[in-house]
């Protein structure tokens, strides 16, 4: 990245996928700033993550859900571990937090 004037943190999210972010950037500030943008108060958010990227977005959520498979750092900020993806984790967290 340097030979093209770019500084970004580089994060594995997935087996064959990366994510980069420029510095001072996380998947926490964009959703704040959505959830600003859109008069969401932060206690009403609900965010899902399952790797060290999404600490910081699951800290920053009212309701922070890990994913059953998730790393040992998502599940320990997380307000709730949910099933993993095989067990539909995702949306058993959406009825349990949306649906009631």
């Amino acid at each position: 990245m340097a030979e093209a004037g770019l500084s970004l943190a580089v994060v594995p999210s997935h087996p064959i996928l990366v994510e980069g972010l420029p510095p001072g950037l996380s998947k926490a500030t964009g959703l704040a700033w959505l959830a600003e943008s859109l008069g969401i108060e932060r206690e009403a958010v609900l965010a899902v993550g399952d790797n060290d990227n999404d600490v910081p977005m699951l800290e920053w959520a009212g309701v922070g859900v890990a994913m059953g498979h998730s790393s040992p750092a998502a599940r320990a900020v997380a307000d709730w571990i949910a099933p993993d993806v095989a067990h539909d984790g995702a949306a058993v967290a959406l009825e349990k937090y949306v649906l009631g």
